[in-house]
């Protein structure tokens, strides 16, 4: 299983082998046709009848010969067998059926259904965005609560990748131990030690 295309396409190189990608929206049919260079058949999951992606992401999408459309349809199961993926069961969101996909046929299950960043339990605690995504006095990763630092998908509109989160957490190491630093030198000489927020 994976999130995220551009992470993880050294899995999907089996080009005989269909990879399911769950859902219509942008990000599912950005998924999908990237997943075609690497992989094909690619199948899209999705339980409306209709793509919610821009017009141009459907005709994108549309146009790939490589990528079938199961439409009305949801990820109901994932079985695993020894480790990988056993068989993805889709169910038809109207009639109940059932469809199985299984493994050596299907090698790959995507869920990439777009990015919400978890801040809502820092509402009305700390500046976000109109996105819900934190503020950060770049280039540090300083929020607008002294003593809190922010890094990693919750700040990263772009790129959303576990190595932009660990590079950034490794700055945010380096923000709060000069803000301790700081605080410490200000207990020691309140008068000439300033505080960073």
């Amino acid at each position: 299983m994976s999130w995220c295309a551009a992470c993880d396409e050294c899995f999907f190189r089996d080009r005989d082998r269909d990879i399911v990608v769950v859902g219509g929206g942008g990000t599912a049919m950005k998924e999908a046709t990237f997943r075609t260079r690497f992989a094909h058949p690619v199948t899209v999951v999705h339980r409306r009848s209709t793509l919610r992606a821009s017009k141009v992401m459907q005709d994108w999408a549309l146009a790939r010969d490589a990528i079938s459309f199961a439409f009305g349809s949801e990820s109901a199961e994932i079985k695993e067998t020894s480790g990988m993926l056993g068989e993805a069961v889709l169910r038809d969101v109207f009639t109940g059926a059932t469809r199985h996909l299984r493994h050596p046929d299907v090698t790959g299950l995507v869920i990439p259904i777009g990015h919400d960043p978890r801040t809502e339990l820092f509402t009305g605690r700390l500046d976000l965005d109109g996105e819900g995504y934190m503020k950060a006095a770049l280039p540090t990763t300083r929020t607008s609560l002294p003593g809190v630092f922010a890094t990693g998908d919750v700040v990263d509109h772009t790129y959303r990748q576990v190595i932009a989160a660990a590079g950034t957490g490794a700055a945010a190491a380096l923000d709060a131990e000069r803000c301790l630093a700081a605080r410490a030198a200000a207990e020691t000489d309140p008068a000439t030690a300033a505080v960073p927020a």
